[in-house]
């Protein structure tokens, strides 16, 4: 595996592929990397003959007060992990390669509405954050397809979007959640919480499994379902955002009529924001 820092070289390299006629699948990530990673990476190396795996923390996405200046940076470590799973290049470019004119003056990608409700009501810019850097990544690296995991719900589908919306050739490839034995969703942040804070966390993915199990209820008041699981979480020790009832093709507030149910959630516990969701179908 080679490890990359300027897009120039990067470019040469993956026009020797094209001219080869490989296949290239993608996994962007901002490093730290866990099992949910390498499981993305893992997929994406079976589906093609050429894998690139990033690792850049996005300043443009972290909002005000937020932990872009704590955020962890384990380059060697997340190195290792990924010379073992046989990838061709790691690409690690610094601010400047990705944002030339500079993080105040670059251009932005937006994605309207989409990027405005759930995570988007508490994190203004952040979508565009997201989806100007994939942007950027997806010009460098041309990808075929690009994986990502399902955690972050809301994210996949503002790719998706912008995808579809600029007609970039890449296929969107969503994972389902990698967690840990207790139902813990994996994520970089939760090495943020404390011993204590790490044996209530589990609470957040089972009070989605109580509301997905609730819905199935044919009289089911969903708004009812929210209040009352938004409030077991603030009684068991989260400051919740959201807790929220949508309906999974576009995200929309859900109600008895929809089938297809995306039931998710954004908490915080202690110093680390958690979200989760699960998935739910309804049937007659």
């Amino acid at each position: 595996m080679e490890t990359i820092f300027n897009t120039t070289r990067l470019r040469v390299i993956v026009a020797k592929w094209r001219r080869n006629g490989e296949r290239i699948a993608f996994v962007p990530t901002m490093g730290n990397l866990h099992d949910g990673h390498i499981s993305l990476l893992r997929h994406a190396r079976e589906t093609a003959e050429r894998t690139v795996v990033s690792i850049f923390v996005n300043p443009i996405q972290f909002g005000k007060g937020e932990d872009y200046r704590k955020y962890p940076s384990t380059l060697e470590a997340d190195q290792e992990k990924l010379m073992r799973l046989g990838l061709d290049v790691l690409f690690a470019p610094n601010l400047k390669e990705l944002y030339p004119a500079g993080i105040e003056e670059d251009t932005r990608v937006t994605v309207p509405s989409l990027s405005s409700i759930l995570c988007g009501e508490f994190r203004a810019g952040h979508f565009t954050g997201v989806a100007t850097v994939v942007t950027k990544l997806f010009f460098s690296v041309q990808p075929d397809s690009a994986f990502f995991g399902e955690k972050d719900l809301q994210q996949l589908m503002v790719i998706r979007r912008m995808v579809d919306d600029l007609c970039i050739p890449v296929e969107i490839v969503g994972k389902p959640i990698i967690r840990e034995d207790d139902g813990l969703a994996m994520s970089s942040r939760n090495s943020y919480l404390s011993a204590t804070e790490r044996a209530i966390a589990p609470v957040i993915h089972q009070t989605l499994k109580m509301a997905g199990a609730d819905t199935v209820d044919p009289s089911a008041d969903f708004r009812k379902i929210e209040k009352t699981c938004f409030a077991h979480l603030e009684n068991s020790g989260f400051k919740p955002e959201y807790f929220s009832i949508r309906r999974s093709n576009d995200l929309l507030e859900a109600n008895r009529n929809d089938r297809e149910l995306s039931i998710l959630a954004a908490a915080w516990l202690g110093n680390a924001r958690l979200i989760d969701n699960v998935q739910v179908s309804l049937h007659e």
